[in-house]
């Protein structure tokens, strides 16, 4: 009996250790795509977009097309993600979501503003992107 519960106890350990690696990856990911926004490198910021993406904020829904289009005047000068929570979803994607607040600048004129964001993160023949992301203003 104490041999099965050694073996559930790293069976357990090993499980929560894959999960804790999945947050991390997930999580970095997410945090490398808003340093491409930072650093204006809107390549970076598109290579790490999934082709079939789905992005909704209060405007609505867009494609990695009218994102990338869109961000092409946005620089996100300082950011800084708090709460952060993550959903494995499997074992190679997960769901993050965070308090996002951000100082940018766009058409000239710079801005702060807090959102709670989401992201669904997959990996897809060895690459990481993002598959759905969800902003919602802060009140």
């Amino acid at each position: 009996m104490k041999l099965f519960a050694i073996l559930l106890m790293l069976v357990s350990a090993l499980a929560s250790a894959q999960d804790s690696a999945l947050q991390q990856e997930v999580i970095g990911h997410e945090r490398q795509e808003l340093d491409a926004l930072k650093n204006a490198d809107y390549k970076a910021f598109s290579d790490l977009i999934a082709d079939d993406a789905v992005f909704l904020d209060p405007h609505g829904h867009a494609g990695k097309k009218e994102v990338v289009e869109h961000v092409s005047d946005f620089k996100l000068l300082d950011y800084t993600m708090s709460d952060v929570h993550f959903v494995q979803l499997s074992d190679h994607s997960g769901l993050a979501t965070y308090k996002l607040s951000q100082h940018a600048s766009a058409g000239g004129h710079d801005f702060t503003t807090t959102v709670f964001a989401s992201a669904i993160w997959e990996k897809r023949n060895g690459k990481w992107a993002t598959l759905f992301s969800q902003e919602t203003p802060a009140k």
